[in-house]
């Protein structure tokens, strides 16, 4: 998937974690809607200066909408659970397991 994409659907997670409308969005940033659906969908860049715009409205830094690698596929959360799992004491295992049925049912 290329950055643009990446990107948009970074500004679309990061706005939905703040409870925002695009129009709520487009609002604090002084343009029209269809400019953040633009931009969520990978059809359109924008400007350095609404970056900065866009971090403040979403409460990150800039570098935080550049952010595309902080979601694991399912393979790799398996993996690292597994790893985890294994070099755990068998007080922290049972712990482990407990925390993930509870967050399971």
């Amino acid at each position: 998937m290329d950055a643009q994409k990446l990107f948009g659907q970074r500004v679309k997670e990061l706005r939905k974690q703040q409870n925002l409308t695009q129009e709520q969005l487009s609002e604090k940033l002084g343009v029209f809607q269809k400019q953040i659906g633009n931009i969520e969908t990978g059809t359109t860049f924008t400007t350095m200066a609404n970056l900065e715009k866009l971090a403040v409205a979403l409460g990150v830094e800039v570098q935080d909408l550049f952010a595309f690698n902080h979601k694991k596929d399912r393979c790799e959360l398996i993996e690292e659970i597994n790893i985890l799992a294994r070099n755990s004491s068998d007080e922290k295992l049972q712990l482990i397991y407990k925390v993930v049925k509870d967050i399971a049912l």
